[in-house]
C-alpha cells in the first residue's frame, strides 16, 4: 500500500489523471457506517474527489434505479480517512459488503484472514465482463490463481516523459535504450540542465526506475519472486544489477541536485520539466493531465513527448512490459449476507462497467480497462496520448503492479526506506538487498 507520508496521486489510481482526492468524509443514501456485512442490505464504500466521485455515484444510483429489490447503500469517504474506517470495519467483522482495494499485498492480507469471497466462480459464470477487461488488470486481484477482486476503471501506467524544447537544444534524440540514456546525461549536464526530474522526497518516485530496471534487467520472473517470498530473492545477480544500474545515474548526476528534498506531491518535479529546468521524467501517466492544466502552452504546443523505458543490453525483459497502477479493485466481503452478496455480484455484473462508465472515464481523461474502449477517444485533443496510454496498458505482456501497493504494508514501508537510502548512496546495492531480504523472512 502506498506510504501514508505521500498517498496523493498514484494511491488514488489517476482518478482523473491531474486531481488529488480531497475533503472531508462525507456520506450519502443514509448510511453513515457499516452495514450489510452480516445481514441486510448490501452496502458500497467508494472514494472521494472528482470525476471519480461522481462517476461512480452515477453507476451506483443508476444500478438501484434498475434493481428495486437489490440496492446498494452507498458512503463516500476521502482516501485517508477510508484507509483508516476499512481497518477498523473488516477487523470488526462489518465492512461494506463490496470493498474498495488497491489489489496486491492489500488484498492478499485480506484473503489469508478470510475476508473477502472467492470471485473465481463469478466470472466463470460472467466470462463475457471477464473478456472485456483487460487481461493485465487481473494480476492485481488475483491470489494463489484464483480472483479475489473485480478490476474496473481506468489504468495508469508509469511512463518516461520528454521535454522536446530541450532535446532540440543538445541536439539530441529521444533515448530508446538504457546505453542512450546513460550518454544522455553528461550532454544536458553541459548545457546547464538537469537529466532528470525527480521528487525524491516522496520515495516511490524513486521505485519507479527500480521497478522498471527489475524488469528491463531480469524480467518479470524477479519481482514475481520477490513478491512470492522465495528466499534471498532480492539478492538475485540481476537485482544487484539493477540496484548498481540505477546508483549509476545518481553518481552521474543524472537526477536534479537536491532531488532528495523535492516532493511529488507539491507538482515540483513536473514543473521543473514544463518550465526546462529537467529534459526527462519518469513518472505516472496521471501527470499528463496535471502538465496540460499547469504548464502553459507546454503540452498543448507539442513540446511534451513520451515513451515506455528503455531497453536494457542483455537484459531479459520484455520491451511491452510495463509498471505502475494496472485497474482499481473491488472486493466482496465474505461476511456479508447471501442477500447482500446476490445483489453485489448482479452489480459487479451489470453496473459497474457499463457503457456510461466507460465513456464516462474517457470524457475525463482516462483510459478506461475496457477493450476497444480505444474507439471513443476520436476527436479528442489528447487522442494521440489517450491511445498511447490504452495501447501500454492493453499491450502489456506483464504490468507489474507498483511495489509498494504489491507488498505487504509492512514490507512496503522497510522498501521505501531503503530506496531512500539507495538513491542516497548511504548503502549500498548488497546492503540494501539483504535488508530487503530480511523483510521477506519476517513477513
Amino acid at each position: 500500500m502506498t506510504s501514508t507520508a505521500q498517498p496523493s496521486r498514484r494511491s488514488l489510481l489517476a482518478l482523473a489523471l491531474s486531481a488529488p482526492l480531497a475533503g472531508t468524509v462525507l456520506a450519502a443514501c443514509g448510511d453513515s457506517g457499516p452495514a450489510g456485512s452480516s445481514g441486510g442490505g448490501a452496502t458500497i464504500w467508494i472514494l472521494t474527489g472528482q470525476p471519480g466521485e461522481g462517476i461512480r455515484t452515477d453507476s451506483v444510483d443508476a444500478f438501484n434505479t434498475a434493481n428495486e429489490n437489490s440496492k446498494l447503500a452507498l458512503s463516500s469517504y476521502q482516501n485517508d480517512a477510508f484507509k483508516a474506517k476499512i481497518r477498523t470495519a473488516i477487523g470488526a467483522n462489518q465492512s461494506p459488503t463490496i470493498i474498495w482495494t488497491w489489489g496486491g499485498g492489500g488484498l492478499r492480507d485480506y484473503v489469508k484472514n478470510g475476508q473477502v469471497e472467492d470471485l473465481t466462480s463469478f466470472f466463470a459464470d460472467n466470462a463475457a465482463l471477464k473478456d472485456k477487461l483487460f487481461t493485465s488488470a487481473f494480476g492485481a486481484a488475483t491470489v494463489d490463481d484464483k480472483v479475489y477482486a473485480v478490476p474496473c476503471e481506468n489504468v495508469s501506467p508509469i511512463v518516461m516523459f520528454y521535454n522536446k524544447r530541450l532535446f532540440e537544444k543538445v541536439g539530441a534524440q529521444l533515448p530508446t535504450t538504457w546505453d542512450e540514456v546513460m550518454a544522455l546525461v553528461p550532454k544536458f549536464n553541459a548545457a546547464g540542465v538537469a537529466p532528470f526530474s525527480l521528487g525524491g522526497q516522496s520515495r516511490w518516485t524513486n521505485m519507479m526506475w527500480l521497478e522498471f530496471l527489475y524488469d528491463r534487467i531480469g524480467g518479470a520472473e524477479l519481482f514475481q519472486s520477490i513478491y512470492a517470498g522465495t528466499p534471498d530473492a532480492w539478492s538475485n545477480p540481476d537485482s544487484i544489477a539493477a540496484l548498481k544500474a540505477v546508483q549509476d545515474l545518481v553518481r552521474a548526476n543524472g537526477f536534479i541536485t537536491g532531488f532528495a528534498s523535492i516532493t511529488a506531491d507539491s507538482n515540483a518535479d513536473q514543473a521543473l520539466l514544463y518550465t526546462d529546468k529537467a529534459a526527462m521524467m519518469l513518472h505516472g501517466a496521471w501527470t499528463y493531465g496535471s502538465m496540460k492544466s499547469d504548464g502553459g502552452d507546454f503540452v498543448t504546443g507539442g513540446h511534451l513527448a513520451w515513451s515506455t523505458f528503455p531497453t536494457v543490453t542483455g537484459g531479459k525483459g520484455d520491451p511491452t512490459d510495463t509498471v505502475g497502477n494496472p485497474s482499481s479493485y473491488y472486493a466482496l466481503s465474505s461476511k456479508a449476507s447471501d442477500e447482500a452478496k446476490t445483489a453485489a455480484k448482479k452489480y459487479f455484473a451489470e453496473g459497474l462497467v457499463t457503457d456510461a462508465t466507460t465513456k464516462a472515464w474517457v470524457e475525463s481523461g482516462s483510459v478506461p480497462i475496457v477493450n476497444g474502449s480505444d474507439s471513443m477517444f476520436k476527436g479528442s485533443e489528447d487522442e494521440e496520448w489517450l491511445q498511447f496510454v490504452y495501447d501500454t496498458a492493453s499491450g502489456a505482456t506483464s504490468f507489474q503492479q507498483s511495489w509498494d501497493q504489491a507488498l505487504s504494508p509492512t514490507q512496503a514501508e522497510t522498501l521505501l526506506d531503503n530506496i531512500e537510502k539507495l538513491f542516497g548512496l548511504a548503502i549500498t546495492p548488497e546492503e540494501f538487498a539483504k535488508n530487503m531480504n530480511a523483510s521477506i523472512t519476517a513477513s
